[in-house]
């Protein structure tokens, strides 16, 4: 599972970092978080072509996290794409997306689906997808992608009943009890549980419970820092976060990693920020633009 950041700027984007956008690549899926201005550039020069991109997950409508999409639907027209582009966002998002496609003519361009969602709204037999409300000017949704837990054969154990190679291994595999060479192997003591991984997207949000509800127990947290603790006020004003409360939003919810993004211009140097995340949460990182995170 790799995390790549292709912008992690706020609303204005500088000349290192473009407007939002993380893209979670795991196995064949390619899932794009938020789509902001210059996305399909950003994508190019991170290595990634366009039309791999399986799933697109909006946290809200506002410019700076959507004004790539008519430009990342004309790349992938060009590009052939041969997929139906699963589009999921919060309330609205239906009509939001009719007005994009009338605005910049991009009817039959591509197949996309165009899902309101909360709560768990994909699973299949590899990952749940969930979705939380969280308090913005406008609707907004925090991101969970959970990888399922994995049961692995213990391959020591197995081969003192003389079993290596054989389809039983896929009974065990799914917890299941088997008999072999007339003896009785419980897939309880012949397997282990991997724990599955889970990431977190929290951005353009007041600091409120939900935010520690749906990071609980990440492996790793991408948050919002777009301002310093100094600014406390304006952030509660604008209803986004501070470094600080993003620390402590990893501290509660007991995540391992935290990287922050989606930045103010304002601050040249990010230093700032990360010296007072780290002060309350000291696994933190700043992102940049193409900096990929493995979880």
């Amino acid at each position: 599972m790799e995390v790549t950041f292709l912008g992690t700027s706020a609303m204005v984007p500088t000349r290192n970092r473009n407007h939002p956008g993380v893209l979670l690549t795991y196995g064949g899926e390619n899932i794009l978080i938020d789509c902001g201005e210059n996305i399909q550039r950003q994508l190019r020069i991170g290595g990634v072509s366009p039309a791999k991109i399986t799933k697109l997950l909006v946290s809200h409508w506002h410019g700076d996290h959507v004004l790539g999409i008519p430009g990342l639907i004309q790349s992938l027209s060009a590009s052939d794409y041969q997929r139906t582009l699963e589009i999921y966002g919060p309330e609205r998002s239906k009509n939001f997306m009719k007005k994009i496609v009338s605005a910049f003519l991009l009817k039959g361009k591509i197949d996309f689906v165009v899902n309101e969602v909360k709560g768990k709204f994909f699973e299949n037999e590899d990952f749940v997808l969930e979705a939380y409300l969280m308090k913005h000017t406008v609707p907004c949704l925090a991101f969970s992608f959970i990888e399922k837990d994995k049961r692995r054969v213990n391959v020591g154990y197995v081969k003192k009943f003389g079993l290596e190679r054989h389809p039983l291994l896929g009974e065990l595999q799914k917890g299941k009890d088997i008999f072999y060479n007339g003896k009785k192997i419980k897939a309880k003591d012949a397997t282990i549980i991997k724990k599955g991984r889970k990431v977190t997207y929290i951005t353009d949000t007041e600091f409120i419970a939900g935010c520690i509800k749906v990071a609980k127990d990440a492996d790793l947290l991408v948050c919002e820092a777009t301002y310093s603790k100094e600014l406390e006020e304006k952030a509660r004003e604008y209803q986004h976060l501070t470094a600080e409360q993003a620390a402590e939003i990893a501290k509660k919810a007991g995540v391992k990693k935290l990287v922050l993004t989606h930045f103010s211009q304002r601050y040249k140097s990010v230093g700032k920020l990360e010296k007072e995340a780290k002060e309350v949460f000291k696994n933190t990182f700043i992102s940049k633009d193409f900096m990929k995170v493995n979880v």
